[in-house]
């Protein structure tokens, strides 16, 4: 599925493995356990796309495809980004820290790195890099945004299951159930309710390539070119 994430050109090389991604898995009850085969089959598969675009080294024309490059990076940039901080009482910043994106999920904002560390056990707006330096912690901060619910927006777990109804609202807004939700709750603002474009194409890309892998149909509602952000 990661077919290159262990490329010599890939910065995040020998870091990602599979003991890892279990172990942190393993911490999140009802991730990849929840309804039938096929739905566990689909979630898993969602939960790798989406993290495989937001750690691709691939292109149009790269070898196996650009679909194969998933988990390539690691930091946001190579560690060449902002300090995404904002004011905040609750998850103040930590001088000398930068809360850019980090492992699976790319997690940015302290307002991120703060309640993830609090869930996980680490204090994360303190030791941030602590998503880039440990492989187990980096999979929970992914595992951790996919779990978890910040409204209005619904956990990705709850869509990728069948536990998440769209309100009226939702419907009114083309909010309907599927994987293109979970894209609109990861990155909504910038690529949804825009119509097609490459980075939402990107995401169904590898979403498809892995149900194909696990023998799973796609479900509905796979893009969100339609769909107004939560926001």
């Amino acid at each position: 599925m990661l077919k290159h994430r262990n490329d010599a050109a890939c910065p995040g090389k020998n870091f990602y493995t599979y003991n890892a991604f279990i172990a942190a898995a393993n911490s999140f009850s009802g991730f990849g356990t929840t309804g039938d085969t096929d739905t566990q089959k689909r979630e898993i598969a969602a939960f790798l796309a989406q993290t495989s675009h937001e750690t691709t080294g691939g292109w149009s024309t790269a070898p196996d495809g650009p679909y194969a490059w998933g988990y390539c990076f690691l930091r946001e940039n190579n560690g060449n980004a902002g300090d995404y901080c904002v004011q905040s009482s609750q998850y103040p910043c930590v001088s000398g820290q930068k809360y850019y994106g980090r492992g699976p999920i790319q997690i940015s904002y302290n307002y991120n790195y703060g309640p993830c560390g609090q869930a996980i056990g680490q204090n994360l707006l303190s030791n941030p890099d602590l998503v880039a330096t440990d492989a187990t912690v980096s999979f929970k901060s992914a595992l951790w945004f996919w779990m978890t619910p910040q409204s209005p927006k619904p956990s990705c777990h709850a869509v990728m299951t069948g536990q998440w109804t769209p309100s009226a609202a939702d419907q009114s807004a083309g909010r309907l159930p599927g994987y293109g939700v979970v894209t609109d709750i990861i990155n909504g603002g910038i690529e949804c309710g825009k119509g097609s474009n490459a980075a939402v194409a990107d995401r169904i890309g590898f979403y498809k390539r892995y149900c194909d892998i696990l023998g799973v149909s796609y479900g509905n509602n796979l893009d969100c070119y339609n769909m107004q952000p939560f926001s």
